[in-house]
Order: structure tokens, then sequence, then C-alpha cells
């Protein structure tokens, strides 16, 4: 008994060692820290400079976006050489052919990213939605390169090189899978259990969205759930979309409850539907510090101070943009409380309650308060008017 019980100690010492032994890759190793703004809905804006061009840029850190892009505009402002490509973008309003504009430079605070071949995009419906210009998306060509752990409460980026990196503890490691962009297995429940993969998309001001042929073959949605009408904006412009609310989602150990989540059409399958159901937007992953670590294929999520952050329940039907520097009504949804309110196309809002800064984001937060009654004062045909409207609340 005795020589059994010291053969079986050897063992044990011997497999502990064995393991000290595994070969591993470098540590991470820590290159900078990156402020960032954030707007509406969670999305993070950059500031960087293109090449050896002296204007600050913003750009939008995405997820969800499979390369890296620059804007039409900003491409022609720094009459940069474009080279013609058949490759396709794809977006929830459509579709095109794009060119290129390749080997750049792109400097961040602390970190210069080189030989990046940019693909060209418009983004003037982003710029007069956010109220500030958009001059492209960071997404994968940045991301493959770097671990990038993004700390929602202190609006900063944290750049590591690749490398074994220890992540901090309380949180939840999740395995998506990677094409160029992050899908994860993610729980829905409302009328019933569904567990599908969806893109983690930080580009996304929401919370959650699906495909309609995913929500209709599932039959995820309870019967007597209502849905509210809306618009989005996207590449190739605005699409409707149903704006709901489910039960439950549940991402890896974490549960969020009545969830708002838009239904849209995808006529240019984005979501790659059967394979996947749709996108978690930033709404959600804003409620953790997340670590991206593409060249391990691993997400590391942990919750914030945000967390347990109130979702927004407002529905107005209103929509509008910053164009040539007014905020101008564009879209008022049939039978919504915008249009109970007496909205009209063009009005131009020039206060919201008694703020009158014409800034669009602080215009859209006053906007997201669920059963309240707001005064809203426009410019019609030249002269003040001031519009009641009652938000109504989708849950």
């Amino acid at each position: 008994m005795r020589n059994i019980f010291y053969f079986n100690i050897l063992f044990l010492v011997h497999a502990t060692l064995y393991a000290q032994e595994e070969f591993v890759p470098p540590p991470a190793k820590y290159i900078t820290t990156i402020p960032f703004t954030q707007l509406t809905g969670g999305i993070i804006i950059l500031h960087a400079t293109f090449d050896d061009f002296k204007d600050s840029l913003n750009f939008v850190l995405d997820t969800g976006s499979g390369g890296i892009s620059i804007d039409s505009f900003t491409c022609d402002y720094y009459k940069l050489k474009t080279v013609p490509s058949d490759r396709i973008v794809r977006g929830i309003a459509g579709m095109k052919y794009v060119s290129f504009t390749n080997d750049h430079t792109l400097h961040l605070q602390g970190v210069t990213v080189d030989k990046l071949d940019f693909h060209i995009n418009n983004y003037d419906i982003l710029t007069s939605a956010y109220g500030m210009h958009i001059d492209g998306i960071i997404g994968y060509s940045f991301f493959r390169r770097y671990l990038t752990c993004i700390d929602y409460d202190n609006q900063q980026i944290k750049v590591y090189t690749p490398g074994t990196y220890k992540y901090p503890r309380g949180g939840y490691l999740l395995k998506p899978q990677f094409s160029t962009l992050p899908m994860q297995f993610a729980e829905v429940k409302d009328n019933k259990d569904i567990l599908a993969k969806f893109y983690l998309d930080t580009g996304a001001g929401l919370c959650f969205l699906m495909n309609d042929d995913f929500a209709n073959d599932s039959a995820v949605f309870k019967k007597k759930r209502k849905k509210y009408l809306t618009q989005a904006e996207g590449l190739g412009g605005k699409t409707e979309m149903q704006l709901s609310v489910v039960k439950e989602i549940k991402i890896g150990p974490y549960r969020f409850h009545n969830v708002p989540a838009y239904v849209f059409n995808d006529e240019y399958n984005v979501t790659n539907y059967p394979a996947l159901g749709g996108l978690i937007g930033n709404d959600i992953l804003r409620r953790f510090n997340v670590v991206l670590n593409y060249p391990q294929q691993e997400i590391y999520i942990k919750p914030n101070k945000h967390y347990v952050d109130s979702f927004d329940y407002s529905y107005t039907g209103l929509g509008f943009y910053l164009i040539n520097g007014a905020i101008t009504v564009t879209d008022i949804i049939k039978e919504s409380p915008a249009e109970k309110a007496g909205f009209k196309y063009g009005d131009i809002i020039i206060g919201v309650e008694n703020n009158f800064s014409n800034n669009i984001q602080t215009y859209k937060v006053l906007l997201q308060n669920a059963k309240a009654r707001l005064r809203v004062v426009v410019m019609r045909n030249g002269e003040p008017q001031i519009i009641y409207i009652k938000v109504k609340s989708i849950f």
C-alpha cells in the first residue's frame, strides 16, 4: 500500500512540473491608453490623424466592421488616390461595390497603425444623425493586430501587443466564432427559449436586432407582443424596422430582462440568416468592460457600473438630423406620438424642454423619457412654435 501511495504522489508532482513547462506566447505588452467619446446608444468615437495630415478626425470603433473605412468626403478632401475593386460591402439598407485607398497610416494617441487599406464609404447619414462629421470606421484591420481593452467606466481604451494576458477577476470569458466579425451564442427568451448565434457589434447603437426571418421562424415573440414601426440608419441610408421587447437575453452567465429589440427585413442578408439571428449592439455591450482579444479569438466581459442602467423604452416616431447646421425633422411615423403631436416635415428643432443647445445628441437623450410629456420648440415657416409630445413606452 505504501508503494502505491508513493507512486501516486510522484505522478501528481510529475504532472504539475510538466504543466509548468508548457510553451506559451510572450506576455502582452502595454502600448497606450486612448480616451474616447461616447454617443447615444454607446457608440464609441476615437480621434485620430491620417498619414501626415494634422486634422483630427472622428472614427467609430466597430466590431461589426470587417476591415477599416474612410468617408468619401474625407477621401476627396485629402485628394487620396483610389482604386476600384470587385469587393462588395453590405449594410442594413444596401450593398455596393467599393473602391479602396491603399497603404495609409492612422495615428491614434500613443500608437501608429500603418499599411492600412481603407475602403471608401459615404457616411453623410451617420454625420447627420450623430451631429459630428464621421470620417471613418475602425474595425477588424485594427483589432486583429492588438489586444484591446475597452473601459466604459472611464471612457478609455488600453492597447496591448498580442500575447498572454491575465484577465481581471469577476468576469466571463467568451469564445465566439470568428471570421472577421465575432459571432457569439446567446439565449433569447420570450414566447420560447431560443439559442442562436449573433454578431457582437460595438458599432450598433442599440441593444438587440433580429432578422425578421429568424424572428418568424423561431416564433420567439409572444403573440400579443406589440411592435412599433420605426427607422434606423446604416450603409445605404435609412430602413424601416419594428421596435419591441423580448423578455430576456442571456450572454454567458449574464441575464438582461425586458430588452428593447429591433426586427427588420434583412433584404441584403447582413445577418447571414440562418447561420445567425441578428446582432447584439453596444447598448448591451457598454454594460461591461470588454477585452477584445482577436489574436487568441477570445472576448472577456466584466460587468461595470452601467450594468444595471435602465433600458430606453421611449418611442416617439420622430426622426431628425443635423442638416446644414439645423436640427431638422425628416421622418414622422404614421400614428406615432410625433404625428399625434403635430410635427411637420421640415420643422427645425431649436429646443427641448429648457435646453436650447442645438446639440442633437442632447436632444435625443432628452426625448428618451418614456411616458413623459415634453415641450419641443420648433421653427416652422420662420415662426417659432411650441409642440407638446407624449413619449410612449414600449414596455
